[in-house]
């Protein structure tokens, strides 16, 4: 396959993965444009591996990371991140309440439930101990267990 095949094959679902990560879909296109940007550096190689979406979602991951890392802050907005980028299977709901949690949390739980990465996958990724990362996911699953909307869509 080639990259710009592999681009309009599987750029919209790294977009709503880049969201999903981010909650803005601004941020979202830079991270998918950023992690593009270095898998077209490395195509040759990385094409020829079992899975190179994996590869980019990992690059886009680390990257999210790295961009709260030196922010080291949480923007606080009163704006409901928009629609278009949310995943068909999901319940809306869940995704407005999900944006909400602080940017560790939400990648944790983004990686662990959406990616099915192990705690230790995550660490790795993270560059975090695997007691952070649990520790970090236990936080924001009680932050969205107390909140009583999340659960309301689901049985409307």
């Amino acid at each position: 396959m080639e990259f710009e095949d592999f681009v309009r094959a599987r750029g919209p679902a790294l977009l709503r993965y880049g969201y999903v990560l981010t909650g803005n879909p601004d941020d979202a296109a830079d991270l998918v444009q950023e992690a593009l940007l270095k898998l077209g550096d490395s195509w040759r190689r990385v094409r020829n591996k079992d899975n190179p979406e994996a590869y980019v979602r990992i690059t886009m991951a680390r990257q999210h990371v790295s961009w709260w890392r030196r922010r080291r802050r949480e923007r606080i907005t009163d704006d409901v991140p928009e629609g278009s980028y949310t995943d068909a299977h999901s319940t809306g709901e869940l995704w407005k309440e999900l944006a909400t949690l602080p940017g560790r949390q939400r990648v944790v739980l983004v990686l662990r439930y959406y990616e099915d990465l192990s705690d230790q996958e995550i660490a790795d990724i993270l560059g975090i101990s695997r007691g952070t990362v649990r520790s970090l996911a236990f936080r924001a699953l009680n932050t969205l267990r107390v909140r009583p909307a999340v659960f309301e869509g689901r049985h409307s």
